[in-house]
């Protein structure tokens, strides 16, 4: 629990400004100037902006037929090794199919390693800067996407999409800012953006019904140029009107309700210039009812003094059940990447992450091999094309539930059964068992991303949250280069075998999660028993210490 600072100074009402401090100045406003109405559009706005440009880049299992169709890199196709047509699908030839591939790595890994820029820019210009610099790159991408059949100097596709990662990162990433608009709803609200996020995914696959529907008709330039529609309608709406500044979060809130509760704020040295008694009274019943308007406001915004406790008390009971809460609180971010709480979770990230990429951009090519049929691997590739926007989005709440109410040894537990049981699946050759992975794989990847920032969160603290996250997600996407490696020993000296790779991979994860859920299990254990009761006695120590300070000194 942290320690709430009393502003300084005379209460002031809401409409007061300063020469030298006008509003327009401030980094964040009261959530409570702006009607519920207009902050519900904004919250809506973001979410459906997510929802249609956000993680778009990550529905290319279902764009990748439609680019085989058009022609997409046909040209790297010899006499030698022709693309074809099986069971009326087109099938890419080998150089074909590694470009595309490729192309999906390089967009994955922009996505993860802009992460770091995203949240910079985010910190230091705000939300509006986020949403014009994405407005910039996914136009951009669209036009590249749109015209690069013209372009025979530079491909023109691989760095359009690209531009649609960059610009779907800056989207999200500071689209949780918005969440402030109703402390209240904060979770929610979070969980909207993020299932907004997975559902994106779908965008590519309305695409490719629609491309199917007119018989190739919806070409990739008229699509992608209609498309340019969706970043000119998000840079309308951040001018008209989207918040310039950011909300003020629940500590602001809170420093605010506590200024409003102070009594003593009603009294002013002004007041020693009025002396007449009555008029005295008139002027401090007239702050009083403006302090008491103000506290009503912020109550509202931020809840009353019995819903803000049963909060406090909710995530005091979560931050036990998870067990490590609090392990690296208060370290250095240098010593936290030295640790082996970091090391190994990077490690687990590294091969789940690549495993969850290749399998995205492999899937129909590796059931086309193991089930020996262009029309069963086509069947699973739409099946997961649907399963994995809606994965995301229903999953979501039942997500929240397990790592709220589950320790952090049992979560990552949770997560290496599924790392064996997809590991398992996607190396039977049956269909059924095609179908099995693709319903394990959309729970895993949205659980695993929610528990690896739970994890960050308990086990590093607030204070290096950004650093620590963002490190993991970039590095980890460094390491997404590899999968091209990995498409080209599955298309080389395997023959387009996916197995070998995939029980490499299964076996990889397996292990390191079952390192790791072990190291958290022990080492969460011996911190409970040993480490925590002297941090929470050194932390209570300060707050005693820190109120005490607080409750002496002058006012201005």
């Amino acid at each position: 629990m942290t320690t709430l600072r009393r502003p300084s100074g005379t209460y002031q009402p809401e409409t007061t400004e300063t020469n030298d401090d006008p509003q327009w100045q401030r980094l964040s406003f009261a959530p409570l100037k702006v009607s519920n109405a207009k902050r519900w559009v904004q919250v809506a706005t973001g979410i459906v902006a997510c929802w249609l440009a956000a993680g778009i880049v990550f529905g290319f299992a279902a764009l990748k037929p439609v680019l085989i169709s058009e022609g997409v890199y046909s040209d790297l196709c010899d006499a030698n090794d022709p693309s074809s047509v099986e069971d009326g699908e087109h099938i890419p030839c080998v150089k074909q199919d590694l470009r595309l591939n490729l192309f999906f790595i390089a967009a994955s890994v922009t996505t993860n390693v802009s992460s770091l820029i995203a949240g910079s820019v985010l910190d230091r210009y705000g939300r509006r800067a986020c949403w014009i610099v994405s407005s910039m790159c996914l136009a951009i991408g669209c036009v590249l996407m749109a015209a690069s059949h013209n372009f025979t100097s530079f491909d023109g596709y691989f760095l359009g999409y690209i531009f649609l990662a960059l610009g779907g990162t800056f989207l999200f990433v500071s689209s949780f800012q918005l969440a402030s608009a109703f402390p209240k709803y904060r979770g929610l609200i979070i969980a909207l953006v993020t299932g907004a996020f997975d559902a994106s995914a779908a965008v590519f696959l309305l695409y490719r019904m629609a491309y199917e529907a007119t018989d190739g008709k919806l070409s990739l330039e008229k699509s992608f140029f209609a498309y340019t529609s969706i970043p000119a309608l998000i840079l309308i709406a951040e001018f008209a009107y989207m918040p310039g500044r950011s909300y003020d979060a629940t500590p602001q809130l809170e420093q605010k309700l506590e200024g409003a509760q102070d009594e003593t704020r009603d009294i002013h040295e002004s007041d020693e210039a009025i002396e007449d008694a009555r008029e005295l009274r008139t002027v401090r019943s007239a702050r009083t009812d403006r302090r008491l308007a103000k506290l009503d406001q912020i109550a509202e915004a931020a809840g009353d003094a019995e819903q803000r406790e049963e909060r406090i008390k909710v995530n005091e009971e979560h931050q036990e059940a998870r067990g490590v809460w609090g392990v690296l609180h208060g370290v250095p971010a240098h010593k936290q990447i030295q640790s082996s709480w970091f090391i190994l979770i990077l490690l687990l990230t590294i091969v789940q992450m690549l495993r969850m990429n290749y399998f995205i951009a492999t899937i129909r090519a590796q059931y086309r091999f193991m089930l020996g049929s262009e029309a069963d691997a086509d069947a699973i590739n739409r099946f997961f094309d649907a399963a994995l926007p809606i994965g995301g989005l229903v999953s979501t709440p039942f997500i929240g539930i397990l790592l709220n109410n589950l320790s952090m040894p049992v979560t990552f537990g949770v997560l290496t059964v599924l790392v064996v049981a997809i590991g398992s699946f996607n190396c039977m050759p049956f269909g059924w068992a095609g179908y099995t992975t693709v319903v394990l794989f959309v729970i895993f990847r949205p659980l695993y991303y929610s528990a690896i920032s739970d994890y960050a969160t308990k086990v590093f603290g607030f204070a290096t949250f950004g650093r620590i996250y963002g490190t993991i997600i970039c590095v980890s996407g460094l390491f997404n280069f590899a999968q091209s490696g990995l498409d080209a020993l599955t298309h080389g000296p395997l023959h387009g075998d996916p197995t070998l790779v995939n029980i490499a991979l299964g076996s990889s994860g397996t292990i390191v999660g079952a390192v790791f859920t072990a190291f958290i299990a022990i080492k969460g254990r011996t911190f409970g028993k040993e480490e925590k009761p002297a941090l929470d006695t050194m932390e209570e120590r300060q707050r005693l210490l820190s109120s005490a300070g607080q409750s002496y000194g002058s006012r201005e």
